[in-house]
This record gives structure tokens, C-alpha cells and sequence, in this order.
């Protein structure tokens, strides 16, 4: 049996454990830094991971993938936004680089796994009687719903080595015990390529040709114009504050516009909604489900509790159908679908 692993690291605490439980689960482990853009410390999380690596005598690769990343992540990012969108660039990210570009390079290395720090997990399944991704053990750091995008025919080979601890400070114990000096490193939180998660900002940056910063109508959905704005990227769904407009009530934005240019508020009990569409359907479990209603929970981002649905999904559409109201739902974000607490697919939100 070949257990060989190609892992992904990063230079920070749950990549460098992760490569510490696969040796003691017997794998022969190599490690790769994906260079995905160009940022203040990137160089030094090379660094962090290289000397991880030898630390731990394994061999370790840096991958330049930038060309890829700003063609498949940033760009879909930019133009998702300018559609009046809210992408959600992590989710990309992993459908193109971190498990698929990732598992291609794992097999020109001869690696018959890949694994990363994700918080998720995988098992083969009795009832499901194929490989799947679920939830991890620890759920409030689960981040299976970013990974329903990937290709099923790779989830038997990926591995997650962190799926079974509840706690960070079990991981960092572990970088300590075995000298790591990266056991203390902070977690990245941010969107990779954005700077103090400023996306407004960063788009701003980008020479875009279109005039992002158009003025139009603030109107209410009657049709009454309540003030101008100041270009609709720089609203979101759900927004309350910097609206310029003085109004009897609470307003919040519940839907752009992009055609008629206008930003649409009203009060927040319009802010919430029990049905939504969703296309660019991905599924991970092999299931029929033209047609039929199948109960399942949703998630309409990443931190938020799944719901209870039912899910009907017909030419290649997934109308999602919630027992109680959610607040925001907002199109160019994920709706991850699980089922027993595994993932079966997910879609971005029409």
C-alpha cells in the first residue's frame, strides 16, 4: 500500500501537527507551500514551514500557483462583486487549488493521499457506501461547509489528521512536546490577498475600467427614492450603518440592483426570507435527486448554525426551502446541504 502524503502547509500550528500525526499514522509525509500571492509574509510562512519540515526530517516543496490563483480565485472574486455579488473567495481557493492543482501535483510526486489542517473529516460511509466529508469533531471550528466544491472522486484520498480534537490548545500542546516554534503562531484570519479585510478597498486598487463608484438611488421596495448612494459595491446585503439616510425607521440593504443601479432597503423583518435559488451545483454524494424533495440542513455561510430544509433540485437549479426564516440570505455566497451531519453538496446562492 502506497502511504505516501503530499500535505499542505502553510507555516502555521495546524498544517505543522498535521504533519506530526500522519508520521505517527505510519505515512511517508512531503510537504508543499502554495504560492498563491504575492502579501507581506508569505516568505516567512515558507520559512515556517521549511523549517518545520526539517525539524521533523521531511522533505518540503514551494509550488508557485499565482498565475492560477489570480485567474481562478481573484479575478472570479473581482467580477462576482462587480455583478453586485458577495463571493466568497475561500471557497474558490479550495474547489481549485488546495484540492485540485494540490491532488495533481501529489500524483507527479507519487503521493497516493493529500491532507491538509482543514477542520473536517472523512471516512467511508456504510449507508452512503462511497468515501464523504463531514463536520469535524470539533464544531465550532468546522469547516466543511468551504469544501462541498471539491470532486468527489478525490475525497477518498484527502486526508484531514485534525478532524478528531475539540480544542486548539490540543494542537498547540502537541507543536510544543515537539518543539515547534511555531506553536504559538496566530491563526490567519483574513481573506489571503486582502489586506485588513478591506475588499472594497482592494478592488478599488485594480484599474477596473467600469465606474465603480456611480452614484444611484437608494430606494425602498416601493419604488420611493429615499437618498443616493455612492456606487453599489460598496453595499451589502444586511447593511445597516453608512447609509447616508435618515429615515422613521431601522433601514438595512436587502437587495442591489445592478441594472437600475439602485441599492433597495427596507426594514429588517424584509431582511429575512425562507426560500432561496442557488446554481453552480456541486454534489458530493451519489445520490438521485432530480426531482425530489429531500430534507436536509442548510448553511447559508460559514457562521452561521445549519437549518432545516427540504431541497429540491431540478435542471440543475436547487431551490432550498427553510422551516424558519433566515436573515440576509445573500446572492454570490454558498449554500452548503448536509445530511447526518455530512456534506452533500452545495451551490452559490442566485
Amino acid at each position: 500500500m502506497n502511504k505516501k502524503v503530499l500535505l499542505g502547509m502553510s507555516g502555521g500550528v495546524d498544517s505543522s501537527v498535521s504533519a506530526i500525526l500522519l508520521q505517527k499514522q505510519g505515512y511517508e509525509v512531503i510537504g508543499a507551500t502554495m504560492r498563491l500571492w504575492e502579501k507581506d509574509g508569505e516568505n516567512n510562512s515558507i520559512k515556517d514551514a521549511k523549517k518545520v519540515c526539517e525539524k521533523l526530517g521531511i522533505k518540503h516543496h514551494t509550488i508557485d500557483l499565482r498565475e492560477d490563483f489570480k485567474k481562478k480565485v481573484i479575478d472570479n472574486f473581482i467580477s462576482t462583486y462587480m455583478c453586485a455579488k458577495t463571493p466568497n473567495p475561500c471557497i474558490e481557493c479550495n474547489k481549485f487549488m488546495k484540492f485540485d492543482a494540490f491532488y495533481k501535483i501529489a500524483k507527479q510526486l507519487g503521493c497516493e493521499y493529500i491532507a491538509t489542517g482543514h477542520y473536517a473529516k472523512t471516512y467511508y460511509s456504510e449507508k452512503y457506501n462511497q468515501y464523504v466529508i463531514s463536520k469535524a469533531e470539533a464544531s465550532q471550528k468546522d469547516q466543511s461547509y468551504f469544501l462541498y466544491g471539491i470532486e468527489k472522486e478525490i475525497v477518498p484520498y484527502i486526508i484531514f489528521p485534525l478532524s478528531e480534537f475539540n480544542e486548539k490548545t490540543e494542537i498547540r500542546k502537541i507543536a510544543e512536546e515537539n518543539g515547534l516554534e511555531v506553536a504559538n503562531k496566530k491563526d490567519s484570519q483574513d481573506v489571503c490577498f486582502i489586506q485588513n479585510n478591506d475588499y472594497i478597498g482592494f478592488i478599488k486598487n485594480q484599474n477596473i475600467k467600469e465606474n465603480i463608484n456611480k452614484q444611484g438611488n437608494i430606494i425602498l421596495t416601493n419604488g420611493e427614492v429615499v437618498g443616493k448612494h455612492t456606487g453599489i459595491i460598496n453595499y451589502t446585503i444586511g447593511q445597516r450603518k453608512g447609509l447616508g439616510i435618515s429615515y422613521k425607521e431601522p433601514l438595512y440593504v436587502i437587495k442591489l440592483n445592478r441594472e437600475r443601479n439602485e441599492v433597495i432597503v427596507g426594514t429588517e423583518e424584509q431582511l429575512y426570507n425562507k426560500e432561496l435559488l442557488a446554481n453552480e451545483l456541486n454534489f458530493l454524494l451519489n445520490m438521485e435527486l432530480e426531482g425530489k424533495e429531500i430534507e436536509i440542513e442548510a448553511k447559508i455561510r460559514y457562521r452561521t448554525i445549519p437549518q432545516k430544509a427540504i431541497l429540491k433540485v431540478e435542471n440543475n437549479i436547487a431551490k432550498v426551502k427553510f422551516d424558519k426564516p433566515q436573515r440576509a440570505i445573500t446572492p454570490g455566497q454558498s449554500v452548503v446541504f448536509y445530511i447526518d451531519n455530512v456534506v452533500l453538496g452545495g451551490g452559490k446562492i442566485m
